[in-house]
């Protein structure tokens, strides 16, 4: 079995390589008569290709999405809407060595171990290029959640972390980090280059809120909204932890410091003294706003030399090759948004179903 979708009722699937003539996404369950074009994709596509600034990979690609079916008259039409996005800019030369001998961190190995042959053209099927897809997914999720405003930033770049007491949500566009604080992106500049020169890379922490969910989305036990959003974002490449709210700080908290206090709101409604639950109480939605943290690790493609192992298991040295983010984090951000968004969907459409 081959697991390759994601969602319940909104549901997607990627398809496509690193290295192959293309890559898109199957997007079925959208509702029908949604006004949905090219244009309302290509932003978020954007924002996440490659080759903007010395900061990401250097590949060239335009990230151009086609729709091919599921649209009429500029309306979906509740059938399948299938994206196409064009791979021009390989060069599967650099790979060579790769063919040969495992890169650590990668998943190299383990395919091999699994699949007994892999394609170890910038990674096949395990490449980051992969994530294009699931943005020009998540675009047309958003569409079924207009309620919604989903936010991403950069909060820290190996282990330099920003000041949320000059974060500025008008500086995530404005620099090449998706940082909110300027400060902070100027440090990320030299940290970066360093990292980028040594042939080396850095991790990063990406956050992330959503506002305007309402209260209610989510299911308790198997579906709950925020195992829904872990499992979403854990899928992501380079992805190594996952926090909602407090996360791992509310282990450190006592029984009243981690509690959200309420009181009572205008025209019977409650208001929160505090979000350390993160917007989510028994995997249900609060109304409060969805906040969450993930971690990315280092860009395993390096070029500092790092011991391995053949595919014959003879011991061996490898580096690597090729085009590569000094810190794959960095262009995370829009796929953390769009994982986000098309969990969202789902849950929207789960909630209508079973609730009316």
């Amino acid at each position: 079995m081959s697991f390759n979708s994601f969602g319940r009722v909104f549901r997607f699937t990627t398809w496509g390589e690193s290295h192959g003539p293309a890559l898109g996404a199957v997007v079925d369950g959208c509702p029908p008569g949604l006004s949905l074009s090219e244009s309302d994709i290509q932003p978020f596509l954007d924002r996440r290709r490659p080759g903007q600034s010395r900061f990401t990979t250097q590949r060239q690609e335009p990230d151009q999405v086609r729709i091919l079916s599921g649209v009429f008259e500029g309306r979906t039409t509740g059938t399948p809407i299938a994206l196409h996005i064009d791979n021009v800019d390989q060069r599967s030369k650099d790979y060579s060595e790769v063919a040969k001998a495992y890169r650590p961190g990668h998943a190299d190995y383990a395919y091999d171990q699994k699949y007994g042959f892999r394609d170890y053209r910038g990674g096949g099927r395990s490449s980051a290029r992969e994530t294009a897809a699931r943005v020009a997914a998540g675009a047309v999720a958003r569409l079924v959640i207009p309620e919604v405003t989903i936010t991403a930033w950069v909060e820290a770049i190996g282990g330099d972390a920003i000041d949320y007491a000059k974060f500025d949500a008008a500086e995530i566009g404005n620099n090449p980090f998706f940082c909110p604080d300027p400060e902070a992106a100027q440090r990320w500049e030299g940290l970066v280059d360093a990292a980028r020169k040594d042939g080396s890379s850095l991790g990063a922490v990406v956050a992330c809120e959503a506002t305007g969910v309402p209260a209610g989305w989510g299911a308790p036990l198997y579906a709950k909204l925020d195992s829904e959003l872990a499992a979403a974002c854990m899928s992501i490449n380079a992805v190594k932890g996952f926090e909602i709210g407090d996360g791992f700080a509310a282990a450190g908290l006592r029984g009243e410091e981690n509690a959200d206090a309420m009181r009572p709101g205008a025209d019977g409604g409650v208001d929160f003294l505090a979000n350390h639950a993160g917007g989510i109480a028994g995997g249900i939605a609060t109304g409060q706003p969805v906040r969450m943290r993930v971690a990315f690790k280092p860009t395993s493609s390096i070029l500092i030399p790092v011991e391995t192992v053949t595919r014959e298991g003879e011991a061996s040295e490898i580096r690597t090759k090729g085009r590569h983010d000094p810190c794959v984090g960095i262009r995370g951000v829009p796929v953390v948004e769009a994982m986000v968004a098309l969990v969202l969907a789902d849950q929207k459409l789960l909630h209508r179903a079973q609730v009316g």
